[in-house]
């Protein structure tokens, strides 16, 4: 049996990639620190870690062992606090990660809400796109996860994906297409409860004085067809949401040419509104922020939905569930599918 304290030591340096750092990290004498790795060496009987000039790291096995152990610790940290929530031993300290537009959006409210209903409540937010949110949702660093996917069908009607989220029974199969979505392969089913919070619109994002609006003189809506912009410059987002732009161009028979990349969604409307290119959006960023210089549109069947999600059984600590109950009614009164409302041209 691998001894759990020796693992948060050989985790600790794997992290701060020294002795002296782990040492400093966990309050421990340098010396002790040395003592566990060497225990933990004979525990395992395998070499963990190698001398690297005047210090060390770990080798192959010790990696392996460090990220392993960093799971386990973590879900005895969320079972440690989950007890803790339920035996009254603390007020509640929640965890939540959530993507850049969900933080400037759905968070706030609901953590204001939180605040009004259970005072004592401790909220830590982490910001983290969804492939990291689940990674440490699953290794007990968060207890929710705000995460989300795009539609895969951009034709303007609902496939059977699209439809998948209106029924509670189908969300687990709405959720499974985050795993098929540049997410790094990761199974995100297995052991993951989720939430439908809210569907939104996607748009398109154009320059409300410029040449990448043709109709910007006669003060009209941009075209929301994308093939009218194959020849214009483009900014895409994070990993999913490029992955999104080019399915969506892939549809309007065109690949896109990408001259920027970011995933601050400020910066993009900035770069649109400079007339650098165009982009798309969904309408939490558009929430979260809007640049008076740019034009939307909504873009017909491109759409995207946006879930809270928990691991492991039911039911949830009393503080997990209220934080679930505030998040979704802070997604609650905001109509997703609406347009945002355009800037005056």
């Amino acid at each position: 049996m691998l001894d759990v304290t020796r693992l948060r030591v050989l985790v600790a340096v794997h992290r701060c990639g020294s002795v002296t750092a782990a040492a400093r990290s966990l309050n421990y004498a340098q010396p002790s620190v040395s003592h566990h790795l060497a225990r933990l060496e004979a525990e395992t009987g395998t070499k963990l870690i190698q001398r690297a000039g005047r210090g060390i790291r770990l080798t192959d096995a010790g990696r392996l062992l460090a990220e392993r152990a960093a799971e386990v610790i973590g879900r005895l940290d969320a079972a440690e606090n989950e007890l803790a929530a339920y035996t009254g031993l603390r007020a509640g300290r929640l965890r939540l990660a959530a993507f850049p537009s969900a933080l400037g959006t759905i968070v706030p409210a609901a953590a204001a809400m939180l605040r009004e209903q259970q005072p004592s409540a401790d909220l830590r937010l982490t910001e983290a796109e969804p492939p990291e949110a689940l990674r440490m949702l699953r290794a007990g660093y968060v207890d929710v996860a705000l995460v989300f996917r795009y539609s895969a069908d951009a034709s303007g009607t609902d496939g059977p994906e699209a439809r998948d989220h209106k029924d509670p029974k189908a969300a687990p199969a709405a959720l499974a297409a985050l795993a098929d979505d540049e997410d790094g392969g990761i199974d995100i089913t297995e052991g993951l409860r989720e939430r439908l919070l809210l569907e939104e619109q996607v748009h398109l994002v154009t320059c409300a004085q410029g040449s990448a609006q043709g109709s910007a003189q006669t003060g009209a809506e941009p075209p929301a067809d994308l093939s009218g912009y194959a020849r214009h410059r483009w900014i895409a987002g994070c990993d999913r949401c490029r992955a999104n732009l080019l399915r969506q161009c892939a549809l309007a028979g065109f690949t896109p040419k990408i001259a920027f990349t970011t995933d601050d969604y400020v910066a993009v409307q900035a770069l649109v509104a400079a007339d650098l290119g165009v982009s798309t959006l969904p309408a939490l960023c558009l929430r979260a922020a809007r640049h008076p210089g740019i034009r939307t549109v909504p873009l017909p069947g491109a759409r995207r939905y946006v879930f809270a999600v928990r691991y492991g059984d039911p039911p949830d600590p009393p503080a997990v569930k209220m934080l679930m109950d505030v998040l979704r009614a802070a997604a609650g009164p905001a109509d997703p599918a609406a347009p945002a409302p355009h800037s005056p041209g």
